[in-house]
């Protein structure tokens, strides 16, 4: 089936917090991370008959739901996940912060690499534990001064593992909002001081699916028998396939003993309960949607190459980030002589265009980039670079 993202939703006064949050219908929101594009036909159906049934009660999930999420990862990306691996909750947000409560108590540390997605702050402080920033380098592009990415800083990793009271490692994989699709050679570096450091890590891995063309999501578990063993991961089709508010997500973890420590704080924290809606969109998807991810993941790449075309021609003195994944792509705007803060604010009351702020994502160094949501069809994606463009050049 062939897919159009160039169709326009109105998606005003559907309840829908990217749009109807905004302070005015003449604002084009790039900000929080879900898309404008209807979901593949598939699941629409998937739900259809699940509401022509009629009775929504409390729902059992049932083994056909394992058995798509196995089969998915073992076609799509080679690794195997055995049954009784897998719990599900309704977010991997909720995931996070039920394998901190479990596997942490207070005054513990909890590894991330900035710049990164804000929830991961509130996880680990909800719980009481501390956040040790292990900073991600950043490192320009070859070829194309307009152009950076980020690496892994080892010594960075090394000195916030040696901590005394650091126990997890949150990754981010594929990377937001740096973009980055972790190679299997990194992984397995961090893997090893991580072990080094008796530290466990925890892969949020919910952008896998939303890999760009010429590079390959590789899951954190799948690259040893030791990174399985010392690994937990989160995973949804969520992302990928637009479906966050059905409110799904998956916990594999391999160690029986780890899996009832983080089955008690999902109880604990009373987010063991998942709609039937997500049951049947998480089936659908990974069952029959596949071509749509493929599209998908064609018509985002264009998307950022039209970005990175519109930056070139009008916004010359600005760079950004290569995209490898994700359909968030961070742009570094000290140039302006702005604070994120300070620009956001402007882009929303002077362009009116809501972006995301850096300093959501690392406090320090964030003050000088902001992110965007490039998940919309690409009319809409040139309207709002042409809006900002006017409030850069202070046209």
């Amino acid at each position: 089936m062939t897919y159009n993202f160039d169709e326009k939703t109105n998606r005003w006064g559907s309840g829908c917090y990217k749009w109807d949050s905004m302070p005015a219908e003449d604002v084009i929101p790039m900000w929080v991370a879900d898309m404008d594009f209807r979901v593949a036909q598939p699941i629409i159906d998937a739900l259809n008959r699940r509401v022509a049934h009629g009775v929504f009660g409390y729902t059992k999930v049932p083994e056909r739901y394992y058995d798509s999420v196995i089969s998915w990862y073992s076609r799509r990306h080679k690794w195997h996940i055995e049954r009784e691996w897998m719990m599900y909750t309704s977010g991997v947000v909720p995931a996070l912060s039920a394998i901190v409560k479990a596997l942490t108590v207070p005054g513990d540390g909890v590894i991330v690499q900035t710049p990164v997605y804000n929830c991961f702050f509130s996880s680990i402080r909800n719980n009481g534990c501390h956040v040790v920033e292990a900073p991600l380098r950043r490192v320009p592009v070859a070829g194309d001064e307009g152009l950076f990415t980020y690496e892994m800083d080892f010594d960075a990793l090394e000195r916030a593992c040696s901590r005394d009271r650091a126990k997890l490692l949150i990754l981010c994989n594929p990377h937001n909002p740096a973009g980055r699709v972790w190679k299997a050679g990194e992984l397995q570096r961090l893997n090893d001081i991580c072990l080094k450091h008796g530290v466990r890590v925890v892969a949020d891995e919910i952008h896998c699916e939303l890999v760009m063309p010429g590079y390959e999501y590789t899951p954190f578990a799948s690259i040893s028998d030791s990174a399985l063993d010392n690994s937990i991961t989160c995973c949804s089709p969520s992302k990928s396939f637009n479906i966050a508010g059905l409110q799904m997500s998956n916990i594999i973890c391999n160690d029986e003993a780890t899996r009832q420590k983080i089955d008690r704080a999902i109880n604990i924290n009373e987010i063991c309960d998942v709609n039937p809606f997500g049951v049947e969109a998480v089936m659908a998807a990974y069952d029959e949607c596949e071509d749509w991810i493929v599209q998908l993941n064609g018509y985002i790449s264009d998307n950022y190459a039209a970005l990175r075309q519109f930056f070139k021609a009008e916004m010359p003195q600005l760079k950004v980030s290569l995209l490898e994944g994700t359909y968030l792509v961070w742009v570094d705007i000290a140039p302006t002589g702005m604070t994120a803060d300070a620009l956001t604010d402007r882009l929303l009351s002077e362009g009116r265009v809501m972006v995301n702020s850096g300093t959501m994502y690392d406090e320090g160094a964030g003050n000088d980039y902001i992110r965007l949501n490039l998940a919309c069809p690409r009319s809409q994606m040139m309207e709002a670079l042409r809006r900002i463009s006017k409030v850069i050049n202070n046209r």
